[in-house]
């Protein structure tokens, strides 16, 4: 079956959100929502993800899902808020935990850091259905990026966070905690497994090399096609030796010391135009979802250190 799905793009992360919509029963799914962040005073504000609220509220949609296909390095999720506006439930790869744990030996943070993905109303297994509105869906577990990715087939349509990109632009780095490009090369041909008309939907686009518009969507028979990095017939030892390349000439190298070294490690301060926020009030730590004072917050890398 075949969902309606409306793109929502925010250009300061090069990120797309998405409402994905079952047509009979206009029961619809929110995949990667944001919130805006400004890097000079460390607040966050929901100008964007507003504007996404409004489209659902105008089109008289019902929110069942809240999915966030990762824990985004460069971007805040907007997930608690959404759920606080249109309600819905909140979910993420049950292998979250994994990430969570790595970040809290990270940060040195004590027993308020939780690391079991409670923040989250359900975590979603390897293979586990569900659905929205009338409309199966699938959680495929597609790890590399991050151990904790997880990519969703609703339909047709799949929602593949930082997998994979166009086939311009190639795959997602692999030099974050736990990445693995050999990983990520087995996630990927889980997806090539697919039928290829199955509608692709991307987390990032960056533009390419003699493209200079962004686009969304595209097939797994087109990444199948001509994926720069990863395309039918690349093999698994080719794919490591080109990300092992990128690593060797700085590409996707030396990420933690350049967020450090900017003193970037810690924010204090969400600034949501509530009348409830104060500065200093919460933590936005990378790769984390934590709880300060009994408030749950969503934690993020605020900056991006090249592309995702």
């Amino acid at each position: 079956m075949k969902p309606d799905v409306k793109e929502f793009f925010d250009e300061p992360t090069n990120t797309y959100s998405y409402v994905v919509t079952d047509p009979e029963t206009k029961v619809c799914a929110v995949v990667d929502s944001l919130l805006d962040f400004d890097q000079a005073s460390g607040r966050t504000s929901t100008e964007s993800v507003d504007k996404l609220i409004a489209w659902v509220k105008s089109e008289g949609l019902k929110v069942d899902w809240i999915i966030d296909t990762h824990v985004h390095a460069d971007h805040l999720t907007a997930a608690p808020y959404v759920k606080e506006q249109l309600g819905g439930r909140t979910g993420i790869g049950d292998q979250i935990s994994v990430v969570q744990k790595v970040f809290k030996a990270i940060f040195n943070e004590g027993q308020k850091f939780h690391t079991d993905g409670s923040q989250f109303d359900h975590l979603f297994k390897d293979g586990e259905t569900y659905k929205v509105g009338s409309i199966e869906a699938k959680a495929i577990h597609t790890p590399g990026h991050t151990p904790a990715c997880m990519s969703h087939l609703i339909g047709d349509a799949l929602f593949v966070g930082d997998t994979i990109f166009m086939p311009d632009f190639g795959t997602a780095r692999c030099d974050f905690p736990g990445g693995d490009a050999g990983t990520l090369y087995d996630s990927i041909q889980k997806l090539f497994a697919l039928p290829d008309e199955t509608r692709v939907f991307l987390c990032h686009d960056y533009k390419a090399p003699r493209r200079d518009t962004y686009v969304w969507e595209t097939s797994i028979g087109e990444e199948k096609r001509s994926n720069i990095h990863v395309k039918a017939g690349t093999s698994r030892d080719e794919f490591i030796e080109m990300y092992l390349a990128f690593e060797v000439h700085g590409i996707h190298a030396k990420a933690f010391n350049e967020l450090f070294a900017a003193g970037m490690g810690y924010f204090g301060g969400l600034d949501d135009g509530r009348a409830d926020s104060q500065p200093g009030a919460w933590w936005h730590i990378v790769g984390a979802q934590i709880q300060v004072d009994e408030q749950l917050i969503s934690g993020q890398w605020p900056a991006a250190l090249g592309p995702c």
